[in-house]
């Protein structure tokens, strides 16, 4: 009889328990952000300036654009998640839209040292790879710590007309 009322026991003490947890709701953690001091590196904003000066009668320039904003991943066929997974952490350094339609005409990676390293050339190369399908050029400039609006001019200008 005692082992009886001590499954009971045990039983009821489970049953509460597992109520009690069930009610109890996971609280997610709570992380804590600060904003940036700067929107852009130096050398971005140095060239963005270039960019503006250069053509910012004639388009858009947006900076730091994530690849599912200016390319479609629902393609027949493919799976779009992983198709949209595979694109989701990339992005160019500048994107240039025309006016009327802020449609995308061309992308802009500007190059320094990590470009250099490995990881970010299989990077780069996916990148090119997926602007190259989509139709949408991609220019990449060197960053030796200056930038010449009229030369960014003549390689937009170049690289719009090829795409």
């Amino acid at each position: 009889m005692t082992k009886f009322v001590i499954i009971i026991a045990v039983l009821i003490i489970i049953t509460v328990l597992a109520k009690l947890s069930h009610g109890y709701k996971h609280k997610p953690p709570q992380y804590q952000y600060k904003r940036k001091k700067f929107f852009m590196s130096r050398a971005e904003h140095e060239c963005y300036d270039a960019l503006i000066i250069a053509l910012g009668e004639k388009y858009f320039i947006f900076p730091q654009v994530h690849l599912p904003s200016i390319i479609d991943n629902k393609v027949k066929g493919q799976s779009w998640r992983a198709a949209f997974r595979h694109i989701n952490q990339k992005s160019v350094d500048f994107v240039l839209c025309d006016k009327v339609y802020v449609s995308p005409k061309l992308a802009i990676e500007l190059d320094d040292r990590t470009h250099e390293q490995q990881n970010r050339k299989d990077r780069d190369a996916e990148v090119e790879r997926v602007l190259k399908e989509a139709n949408l050029p991609l220019l990449r400039l060197e960053n030796h710590g200056h930038f010449n609006p009229t030369e960014i001019l003549e390689k937009v200008n170049s690289n719009i007309n090829q795409g």
